[in-house]
């Protein structure tokens, strides 16, 4: 009975050992290497396969996408270089608020051009996939919390 109950803490002291400690660190993504022409045309090129775009849609999206790529690399640089000078703080209430409020507004004018460009079908499809990816994003973020 004793060997047992030394080789379970040897095993749990080994498989907690193996887990993976990486902490609260804001993380470098693959797409950060790339530039905003680059992460642009692969979306783009996504939701051509996705949604069955036409020459012309394509264009508009690609001209959505890079903005949305250039303002995503500028926010980024701009959070690295507070970062990196260590004269990043917790955002207040307030600041949050707002910085929630333009991104809500962001997302309310992308839905608008997208449902110009896109015929009924294609932008139901969007939706939903654009639904899906931020529920996935959403959950990723709670898993992250509970480390």
């Amino acid at each position: 009975m004793k060997q047992l109950a030394i080789l379970l803490v040897m095993l749990t002291t080994v498989s907690i050992a193996a887990q993976r400690h990486d902490g609260p660190k804001m993380r470098k993504g693959p797409k950060m290497d790339m530039t905003a022409e680059q992460m642009a045309t692969l979306q783009t090129k996504h939701m051509t396969l996705a949604l069955d775009l036409t020459e012309d849609q394509q264009n508009q999206i690609y001209k959505i996408n890079l903005e949305k790529a250039q303002f995503r690399k500028e926010k980024w640089a701009e959070a690295k270089a507070a970062r990196e000078s260590g004269e990043w703080e917790k955002p207040t209430p307030e600041e949050r608020f707002e910085m929630q409020n333009a991104r809500l507004d962001r997302q309310i004018a992308m839905q608008k051009k997208m449902r110009t460009i896109l015929d009924t079908e294609q932008y139901e499809t969007w939706k939903k996939f654009s639904n899906r990816k931020k529920m996935h994003g959403k959950k990723k973020m709670q898993e992250r919390r509970r480390r």
